[in-house]
């Protein structure tokens, strides 16, 4: 038996990511990354991980890499929501 004919599990078909790198985008910062580090943000299914976002903030942000499965990216603008003011008077 040759080797052509063997399946090698499943194959996921090739999507490119919906965002651009150097571009600025807006979104929801809906958790935190594992590490602690960064907020993770979602565009049409696609993980960004925003350097310095905390969960509940709404950031304008620019992608400074772009991967197979994820995107970094750097905070430009943040604006915080209700529920995220409303911890930090919490917290005082």
């Amino acid at each position: 038996m040759g080797y052509r004919n063997r399946d090698y599990g499943p194959r996921y078909g090739f999507r490119p990511a919906p965002v651009e790198l150097g571009k600025e985008y807006e979104a929801d910062i809906i958790e935190m990354s594992h590490r602690g580090d960064a907020g993770v943000a979602k565009i049409e299914g696609f993980v960004i991980f925003v350097s310095g976002a905390k969960p509940g903030q709404h950031v304008k942000f620019t992608v400074t890499k772009v991967g197979r499965r994820y995107a970094t990216g750097k905070i430009v603008e943040t604006e915080e929501t209700e529920e995220t003011e409303e911890t930090e008077e919490t917290e005082e």
